[in-house]
This record gives structure tokens, C-alpha cells and sequence, in this order.
């Protein structure tokens, strides 16, 4: 501390020559420590036993990811690069013994669906991870379980079963489908045993959990039961909370909490010392881990995320809603392809969106705004509401009340319309933009509504009249 206080009270001018010179080979050696270790690393993971890719793709099914081509470049004395913008597909996978024909003989007599290391089954969670070195941007967009989607040689079914009837290559056809014929450059397969040990591995993550969080079933072994409040979750604990789907969303409020787990955890965990960390972390969940990455392309992914300002990180979810009974015998998320385009286009450099969402965009009146109010002051709400419709936002509606007790609000990009969330912090004067999916659902922007508008309603009311 009374080293930096010093160099706080010196001029540039003041700091000895042979200040500087010190401060440049202690940079100098921290550089080299750094990329020896990163050499090391990719070393170490070169020469792992256990290889990354646990599946056989047929040539066919190999092409279906992008035909193979480079996405990275670098070498052991330098870091790998991306080269171009990278979508990456992710499945999450929770294979019971139930699951199986044939289910280990050491699992077969527990007396309960145990899990397994396996991703053969439904996949659990889905997300389209977009790397952009060109934007510097990283695009997360997670996909419904039960999205009515196409599966090739199967018709419409929930798209979570298409890594049951032909893995990886089966679901990024399938999710190609669905998002309008986006490229799929690769894949990425952890079960729910790989998250929980990675999870461990980093050192677990602190938030806010939103609700008391409890359930039971005995015949797999699933117990959840979670307090509301802030607190430290390890991997056992992270794991209920982002399994937990037991309240009036389901799967889509399950999706809701899972982005809020994963900024969370990109904000805690990863930097540039994760990297030096990555060959103990891959050799932790390798046998829960499948994926077409070379070790090359991992390290350059895990680079990217490192240095991406957490202000570029985008959490989008498949817009849609719930069928009805009437509609189909099964429970669907009905995907709502106008908006799906839109999407595409802003965050995944699809065809651009339709002139009906551009003229949107642009006029306030069209705007769908929901407020959820952290604050506990109903009358802040209503002067918020009177305020959005003095600036024009005609389709005004207060959502149920956020949690999480906020300091700034959150002007929430519900899908991903980066453009109308900064117009609409323009006209407010305050809060900050998030393009997540934790907001009320049929909104285009969520506010959730921060101790900051209290503050400026105060700043307003102290103003003299005329100004």
C-alpha cells in the first residue's frame, strides 16, 4: 500500500530511470512466466492420454462442422489466435442407468437411476456459443430443451432428442435448422458430472440465488435445496442451482438462472491465469468431456473468453412460448422464427433482420418494456411508468418484482436488441444495458429497476422549478 501510494504522489517525471527500468524487466519476466506456462500447457495437454474427442464421427458427420476448417492459429511459443468468428456448439448431457440397455454391472443393483458417464442420451442443456474476434464480442445463445424443432429422418420432435438418435452431428443439423442455416464450426459434449468437477476445479462461484430452491427424488438421487440470498456455491451446490426447473417457467426459468450462473462464473473465474490452470482442469473432467476442438482451437477459445470485456458477453435465449394443451399433447417451446431472424442477424452474422423488427426498432411506441422492481417502493415504480410514457413507450407493464436487491438497474435486452435497450438508457438518464434473457419474457426490453432511480428521483426533485 505505501508503494502505491508513493507512486501515486510522484509525477511521471519524478520516477527514477532506474524505476522504470526495473518496471520493465519485471514485466518483461511476468511476460515470459506467462508464456512459458501457456507453452507448458499446451505441452501437457498435447501429451494427455485420454484424447478430447471420445467420439467416432463419420466423414459425413465430420463435415457437417464447418468441413474442418482452421479456426485458430499459433504455435508452442506463441498464443493461438482465432482467426475468424467461431460458433461453438455446447450439449449438456444427463445419461441415468434407466437410459441404457445395457448399464455398467458396478451401477445395475443401487436400487436407483444413478448417473453415468456417458452423452448418448437427451441433452439437458443446448447453447450456440459465438466467438467474434473481429467485435471482440462473445454471443451465448441458449436453446430450450424442448424447442419444437426438425430433426432430420425423425420430423418435428423436442430438440433435445436429436443427440439421442445421432449425437453432436444430429443436433447441429438440427439446430442449423432451427436458427436459419447458421454454420456450426464445432462441438462441445460435458454430463452433469464434468460441469460439478469443473466447477470444483475454478474454484466454484458466488450470486445471488433468487428463491428458496427444494426438491426430492429419491429414485435418482436429486436433492435441492438451496436458500435464497447471496452466497458461494461449489459444484455440488452450482449444480442444483442451475438443474433446479421446479417453479412456474419449468425449463425456461431454468434457462433464466443458468445465465445468470454463467456470468457469474465468466466474471469470477476466468482471466488469464486460467489458462496456465487449463491442462489440471482438463485432466480433472476429460472422461466427462467430448469434443471435435484440437487442443490448439481450446487454448485459443479459452484466450478469447479470458480478454472479453465482460460488457461484450451476450446471454440470448431461442425466442418463442409454451404451447397450450389444445395445441399438442406434448409440453413444446414453440420457437418464433421473425424473431429468431432478427437475432441472428444482430448477434450471429445472419441475413439481415425483417423490415417489420427494423421499423420497431426505431419508433418507441412499438416497444414492449417491462419493469421489475428490486427497490420495495411501489410509488418509484409508478413514477418510472408515468416517466417511459412522457418518452413515448406505449406498451408499459410491470412484471413480478426482481429479487436480487440491485444498487444500478439493469435495462435488459430480452432479445438481444442492443439498439433499443441504448435508446431506451438514453431517455432515461441512468441503469446500465445487459443483453441477457432474465427478464419477463414477452418483452422486447426488461427493466429491472435499481436503487440508481431512486437517486435521480431525488436529484429531480431537489432541481428549481424552472429548470
Amino acid at each position: 500500500m505505501a508503494a502505491q501510494k508513493h507512486l501515486k504522489q510522484n509525477s511521471p517525471q519524478q520516477i527514477k530511470p532506474s524505476n522504470v527500468r526495473w518496471i520493465g524487466i519485471g514485466l518483461g519476466l511476468s511476460g515470459i512466466a506467462l508464456l512459458s506456462a501457456t507453452a507448458g500447457a499446451l505441452l501437457a495437454i498435447s501429451l494427455a492420454s485420454t484424447p478430447l474427442m471420445q467420439t467416432r464421427l463419420t466423414a459425413e458427420e465430420a463435415a457437417v462442422f464447418g468441413k474442418g476448417d482452421r479456426i485458430a492459429t499459433g504455435g508452442t511459443l506463441q498464443m493461438p489466435e482465432l482467426t475468424r468468428p467461431v460458433n461453438i456448439l455446447i450439449l449438456g448431457t444427463k445419461v441415468l442407468t434407466s437410459d441404457l440397455d445395457n448399464p455398467p454391472d458396478r451401477l445395475q443393483h443401487l436400487g436407483y437411476h444413478a448417473l453415468v458417464d456417458s452423452f448418448e442420451g437427451l441433452t439437458d442443456t443446448m447453447l450456440l456459443v459465438r466467438f467474434d474476434p473481429a467485435t471482440r464480442k462473445l454471443s451465448a445463445l441458449s436453446i430450450p430443451r424442448d424447442t419444437r424443432s426438425w430433426i432430420e429422418d425423425h420430423g418435428l420432435q423436442k430438440i433435445n432428442e436429436a443427440n439421442f438418435y445421432g449425437g453432436p452431428a444430429l443436433s447441429a443439423k438440427a439446430v442449423s435448422e432451427l436458427l436459419g442455416g447458421v454454420g456450426i464450426d464445432r462441438y462441445i459434449r460435458l454430463n452433469v458430472q464434468g460441469i460439478e468437477k469443473l466447477i470444483d476445479a475454478l474454484g466454484g462461484v458466488t450470486l445471488y440465488v433468487p428463491q428458496d430452491m427444494e426438491y426430492r427424488d429419491d429414485s435418482q438421487h436429486l436433492y435441492i435445496n438451496l436458500k435464497a440470498g447471496q452466497q458461494h456455491l461449489d459444484g455440488d451446490r452450482a449444480m442444483q442451482f442451475v438443474r433446479f426447473r421446479y417453479d412456474d417457467l419449468g425449463d425456461i426459468g431454468r434457462i433464466q438462472r443458468q445465465q445468470l450462473f454463467i456470468r457469474a462464473l465468466l466474471e469470477q473465474a476466468l482471466n488469464p491465469t486460467t489458462l496456465a490452470r487449463l491442462p489440471k482442469l482438463m485432466s480433472i473432467i476429460q472422461s466427462n468431456l467430448d469434443t471435435n476442438l484440437s487442443v490448439e482451437e481450446l487454448f485459443a477459445l479459452a484466450g478469447f473468453a479470458t480478454r472479453t470485456d465482460r460488457s461484450q458477453v451476450q446471454m440470448l435465449m431461442v425466442p418463442g412460448r409454451f404451447s397450450s394443451p389444445e395445441e399438442y399433447q406434448a409440453s413444446y417451446w414453440l420457437p418464433d422464427y421473425e424473431r429468431i431472424d432478427t437475432m441472428m442477424s444482430q448477434h450471429f452474422g445472419m441475413a439481415t433482420a425483417t423490415t417489420a423488427r427494423a421499423v420497431k426498432s426505431l419508433d418507441p411506441a412499438y416497444v414492449n418494456v417491462a419493469i421489475q422492481d428490486s427497490t420495495g417502493e411501489w410509488g418509484a415504480v409508478d413514477d418510472l411508468v408515468n416517466t417511459l410514457y412522457d418518452q413515448g413507450y406505449g406498451n408499459v407493464y410491470v412484471s413480478r418484482p426482481w429479487n436480487e436487491p440491485l444498487k444500478v438497474t439493469r435495462i435488459v435486452a430480452q432479445d438481444g436488441d442492443v439498439t433499443v435497450a441504448k435508446d431506451l438508457q438514453r431517455s432515461l438518464g441512468f441503469g446500465e444495458v445487459r443483453v441477457e434473457s432474465t427478464g419477463s419474457l414477452r418483452s422486447d426490453i426488461t427493466i429491472q429497476l435499481g436503487q440508481d432511480w431512486l437517486r435521480q428521483k431525488h436529484r429531480m426533485l431537489r432541481q428549481p422549478d424552472h429548470l
